[in-house]
C-alpha cells in the first residue's frame, strides 16, 4: 500500500527524521492561508502516489500572493501525468504546502527489501534529486549500498561506511548516521517494502531534511498496521482495483484487449505469458482464489466488463480447492446480469470439470470450450482481432 508524501512524513518524524514544516490543501483558500503562515517562499507540491512529480509541473515555487492563487488553481485539481502516472495520469485532490530551504547538498537515501538477498538493503546516493534512475542506469558506481542483516539490523560501521564513501564533511556525519538509523527503526515499525528520501538535503546551515518521502507498506501486515491503513486514498488506485480487493479479487488492470480470469497466481501469469506469446496483450490480471463463490466469479467479469478496450475474454481454471461447476455457475449469473456481447473461451479442468463444463453447455451461452491453455490463448486472440 502506498500514502502521499505528507503521510509518510508524519510517520518519520515519529522516528526522529527531520522534515521541513508545512501543511495539506485541498482548496484554494487553503492554499492562500498556509502559504501566508509559512511565509514567502515556499513550495507547493502536489500530492499523488507517484514520482518524477517536479518534471511534470507538480512542483513549484511560490513567492507571493498572486502565485499562491496562481499555482493553486494550476495544480490543485491537475490531473498530472508523470513518467510513473502512465498516460493518464492522476487527479491532484491535495497539495503540500511547505517550507523553502537553502540547500546546499542533495543526496538519495532508501531502504528497499532485496529479495534475492534476503535483506533489507540501504542505498545512499550523492546524486540525489529528480534524475536518480538515470543515475542508477549510467553511473552505477555512483549507488552505494549496504545490506543489513535481520537478526543484528543496520550496524555502526555499516551507516560509517556510507557517510565515509559519500563524502559527508566531519562534522555532519554523526547527524547523517543518526538519520540511516532513524529511517531503518521506521522501516522495520512500519512493514515497509520502501522508503526513499529524494532528496534528503544538507542546508546551509548544515541541517538534514527529508524533503520528500515516499513509503509503500507490505499489504500482509496491514491487519496490524491501523493507522499506516487509515491512510490510505483510494482515489489515487485504479476504481476497478478498489472495487475488486472490497470483493477479495486479486486484480491489476494492464493496458491489453483480452480479458483473464484465473484462479491461482502462478496460473494467471502463466496464462498472461502465453497470451503475450503467441501475440495477444492481456488486459488484467484476475486471480479469483481458492475458495471463491459463484457470486465472486460474477463480479470478476463484471469489472473486467468495466474496460471498454475488452475484446475477448479467457476463462482459465484448474480446479484444486475451486470447483469448475462454481466457476461455472458464476458465468451463468453474469450473464443474467450483464449484457456480454464480446466471446468468452473458457478452459475448466479439474474438481467438477465436467460438471461445470455441461452448466454452461446447458445454458445455450455463446462459449468456446479448450481443453489446454496454449489453444485457449490462441483461440482468444484470434477472437480479440475480429
Amino acid at each position: 500500500m502506498k500514502i502521499h508524501e505528507y503521510q509518510a512524513k508524519e510517520i518519520l518524524k515519529r522516528y526522529g527524521i527531520t522534515t521541513l514544516n508545512g501543511y495539506v490543501c485541498s482548496t484554494l483558500d487553503e492554499i492562500k492561508i498556509a502559504s501566508y503562515k509559512i511565509k514567502y517562499p515556499c513550495m507547493i507540491k502536489a500530492q499523488i502516489h507517484a514520482g518524477g512529480r517536479g518534471l511534470g509541473g507538480g512542483i513549484k515555487i511560490i513567492k507571493n500572493n498572486k502565485d499562491a492563487v496562481t499555482l493553486g488553481k494550476a495544480i490543485l485539481g491537475m490531473n498530472l501525468v508523470t513518467t510513473q502516472t502512465g498516460i493518464l495520469g492522476k487527479k491532484v485532490q491535495k497539495v503540500l504546502i511547505e517550507e523553502a530551504c537553502n540547500i546546499k547538498k542533495e543526496l538519495y537515501v532508501g531502504l528497499v527489501l532485496d529479495r534475492d538477498q534476503n535483506k533489507v538493503c540501504l542505498i545512499a546516493s550523492t546524486e540525489g534529486g529528480v534524475e536518480i534512475e538515470k543515475t542508477a542506469m549510467s553511473k552505477p558506481s555512483k549507488i552505494l549500498k549496504e545490506w543489513i542483516n535481520p537478526v543484528f539490523g543496520l550496524m555502526q560501521f555499516q551507516s560509517r561506511n556510507l557517510v565515509s564513501k559519500l563524502g559527508i564533511n566531519i562534522k555532519l556525519r554523526k547527524q547523517l548516521m543518526l538519520f540511516f538509523h532513524n529511517l531503518y527503526k521506521a522501516y522495520i515499525a512500519s512493514d515497509a517494502t520502501l522508503i526513499e528520501i529524494n532528496p534528503c538535503v544538507i542546508t546551509e546551515q548544515n541541517n538534514i531534511f527529508a524533503l520528500d518521502a515516499k513509503l509503500d507498506i507490505d499489504n500482509n501486515a496491514l491487519f496490524r498496521q491501523k493507522l499506516l491503513l487509515s491512510m490510505y486514498d483510494p482515489n489515487q488506485d485504479d476504481y476497478r482495483e478498489v472495487i475488486a480487493a472490497k470483493s477479495n479479487l486479486n486484480y491489476v488492470a494492464l493496458k491489453g484487449n483480452i480479458g483473464c480470469i484465473v484462479n491461482g497466481a502462478g496460473l494467471a501469469m502463466s496464462t498472461m505469458d502465453v497470451i503475450k506469446h503467441v501475440g495477444g496483450s492481456p488486459a488484467n490480471f484476475l486471480d479469483v482464489g481458492g475458495s471463491t463463490t459463484k457470486e465472486r466469479v460474477a463480479k470478476a467479469i463484471e469489472i473486467i466488463l468495466y474496460d471498454t478496450n475488452i475484446k475477448s475474454i479467457f476463462i482459465n481454471v484448474f480446479g484444486g480447492i475451486v470447483k469448475c461447476d462454481i466457476i461455472a455457475d458464476g458465468i451463468v449469473l453474469a450473464s443474467k446480469k450483464l449484457n456480454i456481447n464480446i466471446p468468452i473461451i473458457v478452459r475448466l479442468e479439474g474438481t467438477n470439470d465436467k460438471l461445470g463444463n455441461n452448466i454452461l453447455k446447458n445454458s445455450k451461452l455463446k462459449i468456446a470450450f479448450v481443453d489446454n491453455m496454449l489453444d485457449g490463448a490462441k483461440k482468444v486472440v484470434v477472437a480479440a482481432r475480429i
